[in-house]
């Protein structure tokens, strides 16, 4: 089974109002918020997190990104 990326045109008002806010925000569209978009209340949910995460701290975002990179890993992501 393929599950698409829910694209700007295709969203819902309320997926599209979440998409404007990320853009307003400076951010892309990436292809994680696209899949999200299929469950709203996740991906509003997630936003915040997933900010949280990147957001400056005691970690930097080299390491974080090369965390990411090793769990993509792990699990066999292909992506």
């Amino acid at each position: 089974m393929k599950i698409n990326p829910v694209e700007k045109q295709q969203a819902s008002p309320e997926v599209r109002a979440i998409y404007d806010e990320i853009e307003k925000r400076g951010g892309r569209l990436s292809n994680l918020a696209k899949m999200l978009a299929h469950k709203p209340e996740v991906l509003q949910t997630f936003l915040p997190f997933y900010q949280a995460i990147w957001a400056p701290g005691a970690v930097a975002p080299r390491l974080k990104g090369l965390a990411y990179l090793r769990a993509s890993i792990l699990i066999g992501c292909a992506y």
